[in-house]
């Protein structure tokens, strides 16, 4: 399915914008010169885009986003205030507001454009560059089911997505897109354990990337729970129960649960920002 004769503007021009146009002309979801994207200073950013997608690019915010249907919100989230004052001027009911940033509610970005804006928040995260995002959604005030429904086929370009009601996104940034990071951090300790035992760092990671790649399979493969999936790979007084013990001793489930908690913690701290400033 393409979504022909509409016009998606990404305001900012990041990693994470990249991500998504990349997906969605890889996939075709729509054509190269459906696609406009801007930023603040950045010319030889856009100049790249332009040339690695055959988009189109532009240092003119108010221009690009009046020919828009659908409006990208991609910049950091200190600049979303100043960036919706200068296109306030032709922003019109037609058009949805995407947001791909991490803690501004969709309210916040409703009273910045007026009060009636059709706005989706979203939630995708960094394995969106290799088309693996576990992207979430939400509605806000104004959106449609509609709207979802074409926000949930755009990221869909760049892994899966899950709709949820907004107050559940402060535990989806938490657990989905802090959720990366935890497992690299993860990784770093294996790869030190496996160079420090004798297998040199490209056999090491050579052995652990298909190992994650693998666990990711065998979850979306089955209606185990992991703890079932866990004790399948133990025996008795084995390797495995060797290692699983020790990390039991030491708390190490408790710690990544805590971990968890703390990050939805400081979302919801960061978002608060914007909720009370409204």
């Amino acid at each position: 399915m393409m979504l022909t004769n509409k016009t998606i503007t990404f305001l900012g021009a990041g990693a994470m914008a990249e991500a998504i146009i990349g997906g969605l002309v890889r996939n075709q979801i729509v054509t190269p010169q459906q696609i406009i994207a801007t930023n603040l200073s950045d010319t030889f950013k856009l100049e790249r885009l332009e040339q690695r997608y055959g988009i189109q690019t532009t240092s003119d915010r108010e221009q690009a986003v009046k020919q828009a249907d659908f409006v990208v919100l991609a910049m950091k989230p200190k600049n979303v205030e100043e960036a919706i004052r200068e296109i306030k001027s032709v922003i019109h009911k037609e058009q949805l507001f995407i947001s791909v940033i991490a803690g501004i509610p969709a309210s916040y970005i409703e009273d910045l454009s007026g009060g009636q804006a059709r706005v989706v928040r979203t939630m995708p995260n960094t394995s969106a560059k290799v088309g693996a995002s576990a992207t979430a959604i939400s509605a806000g005030t104004f959106a449609t089911d509609e709207d979802l429904d074409t926000v949930s086929l755009l990221f869909s370009a760049v892994g899966t997505v899950t709709v949820v009601p907004e107050s559940k996104m402060d535990a989806v940034t938490g657990v989905a897109g802090s959720g990366p990071a935890y497992f690299y951090y993860l990784i770093e300790a294996m790869e030190k354990a496996a160079v420090e035992s004798g297998l040199t760092p490209e056999e090491a990671t050579s052995l652990i990337t298909q190992t994650v790649v693998g666990v990711g399979k065998r979850l979306q493969d089955t209606s185990k729970t992991s703890r079932e999936l866990y004790e399948e790979v133990m025996s008795p007084n084995g390797t495995t129960e060797a290692g699983i013990t020790l990390l039991s001793e030491r708390n190490g489930q408790d710690a990544m649960h805590d971990a968890i908690i703390k990050a939805i913690a400081r979302s919801k701290e960061l978002g608060s920002v914007f909720t009370e400033s409204k």
